[in-house]
C-alpha cells in the first residue's frame, strides 16, 4: 500500500481491545475526519485482530482519499491484555524480593473481611506463592535512614535464590523505599547485571507511596504481567512496522493520557484501565463540544459497563483502586492497585454477560462473559449459553439482519433456544425472561451509579448522561431514565467511543512520593529538588511520546496530624514559591470545609504524599466522517416491534438511518436509530434532536 504525503496534515490511528470485539478509528488531523473498523477480538493472539483493524481503516481512507491520502503517522493503543491477564492468573512466573520479616505480607493484607456475614468467603489470592517470595536482611527506618545495611553477601545470596526458583520475573518491594530508594535500587542493579534474561520491577518505580501492602500488591502485579505485556507491545511495533516503517506506537495509560510504548513495556501496570478511561475522555470530549458541565459517562461493551462521574469537563483521578476481584462488586476482595486512573465504577454486566439462575432461582447476570469465541448465541459461532446481546435481540432493539452494517447475521431463534433454557429455570415464558435479562442489567447499571453520583454529592437531576461502547447506546435511555436523567447524548461513531477518547487524550505523566510530615517542618528546598528531578524523568517521557507544551501540577496528599484518612489538594507548579505552603493550607482547608462542613480548631496540617502531574493541554476534538455514511433523507427506513418497557408489550416503532437525518433533525419517541457500529434505543416517549455536530441528544419526557 503506497501513501504520498499531504505536508499538511496527518493520519492517527487509535485501536482498543475489548472482550468481545476490537474497535479501530482513523484521523485526519488537525481536521477530524474519521473511519471505523471493528472486527471480533481474536483472545488467542490479540494482535491478529489489532493488524486486521488498522489495515481495514488504511483501505478505506485511500477508498475515500485516494493514493494520496496522509501517511499513518501514529498508532495510539489501549488494551484488556492486563486486566484479563490477571483475572485469569495467566501471568509470568514472578518472584517477590522483600525486606526479611515481611514474607506474609501479601497473605496478611488489611486482616479485613470485605463481607463479615459470609462464612465461606473467598479472599484475593496473592500473585506470588510463599515459596517465590524472598527475603533480604536489610532495613531502613521510617525516616530512610539505615538500620541494617546491604551489602555483597547478601545480594549474591538473593541472586542465587532468584536464579534457582526458575522465574521469568522479579518483583522488588522492601520496607519504607517509598522514603528512600537506595537499597531496593541496589538489589535491582545486581539482578539486572547477573540474571540479564529475567524482568525486573521496582516498587519505588512505580508507587512511591506509604502503605506496605498496597505497593507491594502493585509492583508484584507489574511483575506479573511484564514479560507478556513487553512480548506483546515488542510483537505489536513490528507487525505496525510490517504495514509502514516508523510509525510510533504510543499506549493509553489509566489516568485519561498516552505514553510511548517503551514505558508501558516498562511499566505495564499503568494501562490496566487503558480502554475505560479512554472511553471516559471519548464522553467528555462530546460533552465539551456539546455545552455540558455534568456528565455521568456510560460505557458498555461486550464484557462490563463502567461510568464516572465528571464535573466542570475533567475526570476525577483516583490514586488507589482494585482489579481482578473474587466479588465484582465488593469492595476488598482484589488486588490493591497504586496507580492514578481515572475514578471509574463497574455498575454492570456487558452484551456477552451470561445470564443464569442461582442456586436460589433467582436471575443473574454475569460476571462470566461468552466473549467474542464462541460469543452470544445469535452470532451463530457454538455459543449456546443466554448473554445480554440475545435478550437485546429478542426484544427487538438489535436487527438481526444489520448487525455491523449487515456484515454479520444474527440468529433469532438461537437466541430463542438459549433464553427459554432459563425461562423454563425461572418458569416464566421467554420473552419475559428476555425482558427480565435486560430489565435486571439495566436496574444494576442505575443503582451502581445512583450510589456512585450521591456519593461524590451530586443529583443525577443535574445530569446528562454521554454514551458510549457497542451496547451503551442500546440501554442508555432506559438507565437514564431509572436514574431521572433527563437528557442523554450519543455522539457519532459511539460504538467505538474509546478510541476517539484515545485520539483525544493528552500525553499524561504522574509522579508520586511519600514523605509524612507536618507543613510546618516540610524542607521546601528538598521538595523544590525532588520535584525538580521528577520534572526531567517526566519531560523525557513525555518527549518520548511526542508531547509539547506540557502543564504541570504539584499535588500533596494532606490531612490533619492524627487522621487516618487524606485528601488531595493541587496547585500549579508556578506558584512553588515562598507562598507555597500557605497556598497548600488555603487549598486543603477549603477541599476539607467542602466535604466535612467545618474546619477542626487548632489542628495541624500534615502531608503525606508528594505528586507531580504534567500533561499536555486538554483541548476539545471535533470529529466527522470521513467516509460517505451521511446521506441526509430524513425518511423512515422501516419500523419493527419492540419491547416498550413501561407499557409492558410490544409496540411498533420507527427504524431510521442514524446517518440519514440532517442535523437539526427532532423525532418524537419511542423510536430506532441503526448505525453500522451500535443501535440506539429509545424505548420512552422522548424527544430526539440531531445536533450539528451529529451527536443524538435524548430528552426524555416519560419516566415513570
Amino acid at each position: 500500500m503506497t501513501f504520498h504525503t499531504r505536508p499538511d496534515t496527518k493520519l492517527r490511528v487509535a485501536v482498543d481491545i475489548g472482550g468481545t470485539f476490537t474497535d479501530g478509528v482513523a484521523a485526519l488531523w488537525p481536521s477530524g475526519q474519521i473511519w471505523v473498523a471493528k472486527l471480533p477480538t481474536t483472545p488467542d493472539d490479540p494482535g491478529e485482530a489489532v493488524s486486521a483493524v488498522i489495515l481495514n481503516l488504511l483501505e478505506q481512507v485511500v477508498e475515500t482519499q485516494g493514493q494520496n491520502a496522509a501517511p499513518l503517522a501514529e498508532v495510539v493503543h489501549g488494551t484488556t491484555l492486563i486486566t484479563n491477564t490477571l483475572i485469569e492468573r495467566k501471568g509470568a512466573q514472578t518472584a517477590l524480593v522483600t525486606t526479611q520479616g515481611m514474607r506474609d505480607a501479601l497473605d496478611i493484607g488489611r486482616e479485613w473481611r470485605y463481607d463479615i456475614y459470609d462464612l465461606d468467603i473467598e479472599l484475593p489470592k496473592p500473585l506470588v506463592d510463599w515459596e517465590r517470595r524472598i527475603e533480604i536482611d536489610e532495613r531502613l527506618d521510617a525516616r530512610g535512614r539505615v538500620v541494617v545495611p546491604v551489602d555483597d553477601a547478601k545480594l549474591d545470596a538473593v541472586v542465587e535464590a532468584v536464579r534457582s526458583l526458575g522465574v521469568d520475573s522479579v518483583a522488588v518491594s522492601l520496607l519504607h523505599a517509598y522514603v528512600n530508594t537506595d537499597h531496593e535500587k541496589a538489589v535491582e542493579a545486581y539482578l539486572r547485571e547477573r540474571l540479564p534474561g529475567i524482568a525486573v520491577s521496582v516498587s519505588s518505580d512505580l508507587a512511591r507511596e506509604i502503605q506496605e501492602f498496597e505497593r507491594t500488591s502493585t509492583v508484584v502485579a507489574n511483575a506479573y504481567v511484564k514479560p507478556i505485556v513487553a512480548a506483546y507491545l515488542h510483537e505489536l511495533e513490528a507487525r505496525i512496522a510490517d504495514i509502514r516503517k516508523d510509525v510510533p506506537l504510543r499506549v493509553m495509560v489509566s489516568s485519561g493520557g498516552f505514553s510511548s510504548a517503551k514505558a508501558g513495556a516498562e511499566s505495564p501496570i499503568l494501562l490496566l484501565e487503558s480502554g475505560p478511561a479512554a472511553g471516559v475522555l471519548s464522553a467528555l470530549n462530546a460533552a465539551r463540544q456539546n455545552g455540558v458541565s455534568q456528565v455521568l459517562a456510560f460505557d458498555m461493551g461486550g464484557t462490563t459497563a463502567k461510568a464516572c462521574v465528571a464535573v466542570e469537563g475533567d475526570p476525577p483521578i483516583a490514586h488507589r483502586f482494585e482489579c481482578a476481584r473474587v466479588e465484582r462488586f465488593k469492595r476488598g476482595s482484589g488486588l490493591p492497585i497504586l496507580i492514578p486512573s481515572i475514578e471509574l465504577i463497574e455498575i454492570g454486566a456487558g452484551g456477552g454477560s451470561i445470564a443464569y439462575c442461582n442456586r436460589l432461582g433467582l436471575l443473574n447476570i454475569g460476571p462470566e462473559s461468552a466473549g467474542s469465541v464462541p460469543g452470544p448465541a445469535c452470532y451463530g459461532r457454538g455459543g449456546s449459553k443466554p448473554t445480554v446481546t440475545d435478550a437485546d435481540l429478542l426484544l427487538g432493539y438489535l436487527n438481526a439482519d444489520n448487525f455491523l452494517g449487515g456484515e454479520m447475521r444474527l440468529d433469532v431463534e438461537a437466541s430463542r433456544r438459549a433464553i427459554a433454557e432459563v425461562a423454563k429455570q425461572l418458569n416464566v415464558e421467554t420473552i419475559d425472561a428476555a425482558w427480565g435479562i435486560c430489565n435486571v442489567v439495566n436496574e444494576n447499571m442505575a443503582s451502581a451509579a445512583r450510589i456512585h453520583i450521591a456519593e461524590n454529592g451530586h443529583d443525577p437531576r443535574n445530569f446528562s448522561m454521554v454514551a458510549t461502547g457497542g451496547a451503551g447506546p442500546v440501554h442508555a435511555v432506559e438507565v437514564a431514565r431509572k436514574l431521572r436523567i433527563p437528557q442523554v447524548l450519543i455522539p457519532i461513531a459511539a460504538g467505538a467511543g474509546s478510541c476517539l477518547g484515545m485520539l483525544a487524550a493528552p500525553a499524561r505523566v504522574d509522579k508520586a512520593w511519600s514523605e509524612p510530615q507536618l507543613l510546618a517542618d516540610v524542607d521546601w528546598s528538598k521538595v523544590a529538588d525532588s520535584l525538580a528531578a521528577f520534572r526531567r524523568e517526566g519531560e523525557a517521557e513525555l518527549t518520548a511520546a511526542g508531547a509539547t507544551d506540557i502543564e504541570w501540577m504539584i499535588g500533596a496528599e494532606m490531612r490533619y496530624q492524627g487522621q487516618g484518612a487524606e485528601l488531595p489538594v493541587s496547585i500549579p507548579y508556578s506558584q512553588l514559591d515562598d507562598r507555597v505552603s500557605d497556598r497548600l493550607t488555603e487549598a486543603f482547608e477549603a477541599q476539607y470545609q467542602k466535604l466535612y462542613g467545618r474546619l477542626v480548631p487548632s489542628a495541624l496540617p500534615q502531608v503525606t504524599t508528594w505528586r507531580l502531574v504534567g500533561k499536555a493541554p486538554t483541548r476539545g476534538q471535533h470529529f466527522e466522517w470521513g467516509d460517505d455514511r451521511v446521506k441526509p433523507a430524513s425518511n423512515s427506513s422501516g419500523s419493527r416491534d419492540i419491547y416498550l418497557p413501561l407499557r409492558r408489550a410490544y409496540g411498533r416503532v420507527e427504524v431510521y438511518d442514524r446517518y440519514s437525518l440532517p442535523a437539526g433533525t427532532v423525532l418524537q419517541g419511542p423510536l430506532i436509530l441503526e448505525e453500522r457500529e451500535s443501535t440506539i434505543v429509545v424505548p420512552v416517549s422522548a424527544s430526539v434532536t440531531v445536533r450539528d455536530d451529529l451527536t443524538i441528544s435524548v430528552e426524555i419526557k416519560e419516566f415513570d
